[in-house]
């Protein structure tokens, strides 16, 4: 018998800035981290205005977790401490998994810049994994017409018969990007004791049983418990990123751009910074 999962939840994202002053909205952060485990922040970054963005994001460490850029319009550079260089373009996702450190920077370029990151937490086993990198071009994104008016870009896990790119996964995740034109539904099976999310970042879509509850743009939607996630479009179209992952269950110790198990490990990676032994490259 098939069980919808109803909202638990609608978090409203919260104008920020991060880095050397990127404009952004976030979704969600340390507050929620525990309720949406294994998945720590989302960032939505768009404008118009390049003095909003062009600021960028200056060399900074990552140590204990991954990072998912995903690209709608514009485009950001991206260089590390190790030589590591590439561009994120439309469509485009650079999934990073930081593990032992990262000394990285991303700069956006162009006159527009509108895109996504995530941040997926480690597991305690991994957390001290060599780095890794995953660039994932638009032209390899799969896409799932499940319904008529609904299109599903399936970056990782599968949906529809699709299987997304991004399949060297250090945890089992699902990312996928829904279009739904006017009036179209999403419906997806997930398992029991899974977390996930849906964000909203066009339009206002319906989620959960019948008659369901608005999802506003730039706002999070969460989830009790249930097998099937249902979304229904309006009389406009939608677009929402959809995310789904088992929780770790483990303590999180958050110290800026490093997420750890304890505080000790937190205070042994800025102390490893600021003795410049922070980048390891042994394998």
């Amino acid at each position: 018998m098939t069980m919808i999962r109803s909202v638990t939840r609608v978090l409203s994202s919260m104008e920020t800035s991060d880095g050397a002053g990127v404009r952004l909205r976030r979704a969600f952060g340390r507050d929620e981290a525990k309720e949406l485990d294994p998945f720590l922040l989302l960032d939505h970054f768009g404008s118009n205005a390049p003095s909003e963005f062009r600021p960028g994001f200056p060399l900074h460490p990552h140590r204990g977790i991954e990072t998912v850029t995903y690209i709608l319009a514009g485009e950001i550079h991206h260089r590390d401490s190790s030589g590591n260089t590439g561009v994120v373009n439309v469509g485009d996702v650079q999934w990073m998994t930081a593990g032992r450190g990262v000394m990285h920077e991303e700069m956006p370029q162009g006159k527009i810049l509108n895109g996504f990151q995530l941040w997926v937490n480690l597991p305690r086993a991994m957390k001290m994994m060599a780095p890794r990198y995953n660039n994932i071009l638009a032209n390899d994104i799969g896409i799932a017409r499940p319904s008529e008016g609904c299109e599903v870009k399936v970056i990782a896990g599968k949906f529809g018969g699709v299987e997304g790119p991004m399949r060297d996964l250090t945890i089992q995740v699902e990312l996928f990007d829904v279009h739904m034109g006017p009036g179209a539904a999403f419906e997806h099976k997930v398992k029991a004791g899974i977390n996930c999310f849906a964000y909203v970042y066009e339009g206002r879509p319906t989620f959960g049983p019948d008659p369901g509850r608005v999802g506003l743009d730039e706002h999070t939607v969460l989830f009790g418990e249930g097998d099937t996630i249902v979304a229904k479009a309006g009389r406009g179209a939608a677009r929402f990123l959809f995310a789904s992952g088992r929780p770790l269950r483990e303590p999180i110790a958050w110290g800026g751009p490093v997420v750890m198990n304890t505080d000790a490990e937190v205070e042994q990676a800025f102390k490893e910074i600021d003795q410049g032994i922070f980048i390891r490259e042994e394998d």
